[in-house]
């Protein structure tokens, strides 16, 4: 019996860039920015000056000034991805993709016609390399959070094999940032406890990590520093929240200026919902400002809704709670994301018994226009002559 795990997670490596690497000659081997006034992308020689995502694109020119910026072309980007997937896919049936550019693998079954996951590992890296023309790194484990830390740390265009009978001296190893779900401020409480190592965390029982971190918090971490993730690789899961968001910069804007940037993103998320056959109960709006923190607000609507005019409303009633907030903080991003999805064949939608029309008729009208005609062939008078920004490519839904 092999000592190798089944589950492979492959993650290309700073995908935006390579892909502009790869297409420019010219650009290989020089630190490389995707962006436009925020880093989407930087390519692993931009990285080492300390560039990094979401950095604004002065502050990244301040710490590599020889970067090479370019205009993110997201079509080439999509269209990588699809080819990269299709090498997934060729590889084993079971593929769940996390993004465009990452997916868990399960290679479990395929010793007799494939090899061992590692052999399917660096077979796949090779495959990916000759077919899409990037590199992309892959971690193979036991389980899902541990396959994904082990490509993490053998970035970048690496391949690393866990063995079954050491998973736990190579996680215990790891500093507490590579756990899932630590972020800079959950850190900050471990580390001032001098706890600093996965393996401090795997020493506390779970009730002390409760007593620091909350209830969830502590459960999911304890679990994970002895890598307990009983999660198998799911095909077709669909997507339980899509969102949008804009950069808006740092200058002063009123709050009929933040009003229009909000109707901008309610238009293209519900267009989004209603092509992915979903309606939505709740909307979160999202905000980051001046001094970088960033805080969110929720609403959940009594029935779920696909119509723009009914989730613009509630978008409005969450930007008129936050202006005080705006106001004293300033605000440098704006984002909505429209949560508990469900299949729009799946819901009894409410009849319009308050007297209110409903909007679906105008809603599918407009989609059906946009989609032969394209998506700025009819738009709202307030955002006439406006840039719809850019279309990060998704997975399909």
């Amino acid at each position: 019996m092999s000592n190798e795990g089944t589950i492979l997670h492959a993650d290309a490596d700073s995908f935006y860039a390579s892909v502009e690497q790869r297409d420019d000659p010219g650009l290989r081997g020089r630190p490389v920015i995707v962006g436009g006034g925020v880093v989407l992308a930087a390519s692993y020689e931009a990285k080492a000056f300390g560039v990094r995502t979401p950095m604004g694109e002065t502050q990244a020119r301040r710490l590599c000034p020889q970067a090479i910026v370019v205009r993110p072309r997201m079509e080439a980007y999509s269209a990588a991805s699809k080819a990269m997937f299709e090498v997934f896919r060729d590889t084993t049936p079971l593929v769940e993709g996390l993004s465009i550019d990452e997916a868990f693998l399960d290679v479990g079954g395929l010793r007799r016609i494939s090899g061992t996951p590692s052999e399917i590992a660096a077979r796949l890296r090779g495959q990916v390399r000759e077919r899409v023309g990037i590199a992309v790194t892959v971690g193979v484990a036991r389980t899902k959070f541990l396959a994904k830390v082990a490509s993490r740390v053998a970035k970048p265009d690496g391949l690393l094999v866990v063995p079954v009978d050491d998973e736990l001296t190579f996680l215990h190893a790891l500093p507490v940032e590579l756990l899932w779900g630590v972020g800079p401020v959950t850190a900050r409480k471990l580390r001032e406890r001098s706890i600093t190592m996965v393996a401090d965390v795997a020493r506390l029982d779970e009730a002390a990590l409760e007593r620091i971190l909350g209830r969830a918090a502590g459960r999911h971490l304890h679990a994970l520093a002895h890598n307990r993730d009983p999660r198998p690789v799911v095909v077709g899961r669909r997507r339980r929240s899509i969102g949008t968001q804009r950069a808006l910069g740092r200058r002063p804007r009123s709050p009929e200026m933040l009003e229009t940037d909000l109707l901008a993103l309610v238009d293209r998320l519900a267009r989004r919902l209603r092509t992915a056959n979903r309606v939505c109960r709740t909307v979160m709006l999202r905000m980051r400002f001046d001094d970088f923190s960033r805080a969110t607000r929720s609403h959940t609507l009594p029935e779920a809704t696909g119509e723009t005019a009914t989730l613009l409303d509630a978008a409005r009633i969450l930007l008129a709670e936050a202006l005080p907030l705006i106001r004293e903080r300033g605000i440098t991003l704006i984002g909505l994301t429209f949560t508990n999805l469900f299949g729009d064949d799946a819901v009894q939608l409410a009849l319009p018994l308050d007297g209110v029309a409903s909007s679906s008729a105008i809603d599918a009208t407009l989609d059906g226009l946009r989609d032969r005609f394209g998506s700025s062939a009819v738009t709202r008078g307030v955002l006439l002559g406006r840039s719809e920004g850019l279309r990060v490519p998704l997975l399909p839904d």
